[in-house]
């Protein structure tokens, strides 16, 4: 799954919690992974990645959002991903609880 694979990649990478969900009661500095949408043609999979990066400040959450990009854009030194391409990254600040965080969305070519 290229779920797995991103997810342990950037543990690996950012040195701050990687999850797939918002951890219950989180805060502090995160990461959120989350694969909205995938195709597949030839062996050939295409994924669609939304990276969420929480922070308790909107200049941290962007900060880590720039670090997100510079590890997704590394992705295809793996053997198993052919290309990475952020497709836009923005604010995504949730109003409803008052959290700051950034997201950024990448266009993923892979094999398994």
């Amino acid at each position: 799954m290229i779920e797995t694979t991103v997810l342990d990649y950037l543990r690996d990478r950012l040195g701050v919690p990687v999850t797939m969900e918002v951890p219950e009661g989180a805060s502090g500095t995160f990461v959120v992974l989350e694969k909205t949408g995938s195709s597949r043609q030839n062996y050939i999979r295409r994924a669609t990645l939304a990276v969420q990066s929480y922070a308790p400040t909107l200049l941290l959450a962007t900060q880590l959002d720039d670090a997100v990009i510079e590890a997704m854009l590394a992705l295809p030194t793996l053997d198993q991903v052919g290309a990475c391409k952020l497709e836009r990254d923005y604010n995504f600040t949730d109003t409803e609880t008052k959290k700051y965080r950034y997201q950024a969305v990448f266009a993923v070519t892979y094999y398994e």
